[in-house]
């Protein structure tokens, strides 16, 4: 096998990009598969830099951040949806999430963080990925901002030039994600890719606007409907699916996540889910990777944020737990129900009863 230069992960982004290109086309040797690996570990050390610069900026606010590495069935997975894209050029093997209270603080933190004077370049113009201005047909809101590394140390500099994708999300519109993630694991339907019965698309489609009209004061993608058609297909999509009552009957993982704070999680079509606890980030990445060798068909992630308790908010998928998303579809559906009187008779709201006071 060759050599590979070390001011490049992987030899070139040229090189990065052919191995991607032998993914998405089938032909991918030994070779190819430890080039992506070393690229994406690269991304480790831009991951802990920008990791560091928001905690600090977050500190004591209550706003959630956690990083997550990118994994490699999902990073190929994306080659072979988008034809024309460069591994190299794939802008969130790296990704950092916040989770914020309400919208108003969202725009005021990243504001501020856009203003602030470090050497990382923010790639994408303010307004270029933001879906809560303009949602995405989908339902899905947030923000995402795309920054390019800068490192002036030897040490680093393999990793100069790498990007990093920023999510910025209220508690709500995370919730939401959520739901669309765990009705990819347990369903046939990737709604989140718009893949499988496009019922599912729908639905959640409807939850977005439930959720961002009733505890958001805002409309998502379905600016042209009323309230009461809001919820009537909602509803009719529910009552088909049965998707209220299947998210309500999931068991959460009751394992107890360690206090240690690299986690990796292993689900199976037919096997329990799995949880291996790290201390040591370096240790995770090299388990992560050897694991991902030996059960091509598990869906294996890494996680990690300082406190279990972080793991559980800013990765509630993972645990299969679409609790909040179901107080927010429930309340939300009794929120616009008052607002107006509706022509629902013989329609039961999601057969919720009214909430108390």
């Amino acid at each position: 096998m060759a050599n590979f230069p070390q001011d490049y992960p992987g030899g070139s982004r040229s090189r990065v990009t052919r191995a991607g290109a032998a993914i998405r086309d089938g032909t991918a040797g030994f070779e190819d598969l430890v080039i992506i690996n070393i690229w994406r570990a690269a991304h480790k050390p831009v991951l802990n830099t920008f990791q560091a610069i928001l905690r600090n900026r977050t500190r004591g606010t209550g706003v959630v951040v956690a990083q997550r590495h990118k994994r490699q069935r999902t990073i190929f997975g994306k080659l072979r949806r988008f034809p024309k894209m460069e591994l190299s050029r794939m802008d969130d093997v790296a990704g950092c999430r916040l989770i914020f209270p309400n919208i108003a603080e969202l725009y005021e933190f990243r504001e501020r963080l856009h203003q602030a004077q470090f050497k990382h370049k923010r790639r994408n113009e303010v307004n270029k990925y933001d879906y809560i201005s303009k949602p995405k047909d989908t339902g899905y809101r947030g923000i995402h901002d795309v920054f390019e590394y800068d490192v002036r140390s030897e040490v680093g500099k393999a990793s100069k030039g790498l990007l990093i994708e920023l999510q910025y999300r209220t508690a709500a519109q995370h919730a939401w994600a959520t739901a669309v993630e765990v009705i990819g694991f347990i369903t046939a339907s990737q709604p989140k890719f718009q893949q499988g019965d496009e019922r599912y698309e729908i639905a959640m489609t409807y939850a977005s606007e439930i959720i961002a009209r009733a505890h958001e004061d805002r409309q998502s993608a379905l600016t042209h409907m009323t309230d009461e058609e809001v919820l009537k297909g909602f509803v009719d999509c529910d009552h088909e699916l049965g998707l209220m009552n299947l998210l309500r009957g999931l068991n959460a993982a009751d394992e107890a996540v360690s206090a240690k704070r690299n986690v990796i999680l292993m689900f199976s079509d037919t096997e329990p889910l799995e949880m291996q606890s790290y201390s040591s980030a370096t240790e995770a990445l090299r388990v992560l990777f050897t694991l991902e060798q030996q059960n091509p068909t598990k869906d294996i992630v890494l996680v990690r944020a300082d406190t279990s308790d972080e793991v559980r908010i800013a990765f509630r998928n993972y645990f299969s737990d679409a609790r909040e998303f179901i107080h927010l579809i429930e309340s939300g559906c009794q929120i616009l129900a008052s607002h107006r009187t509706m022509n629902l008779q013989g329609l039961t709201i999601l057969d919720v009863p009214p909430s108390e006071g």
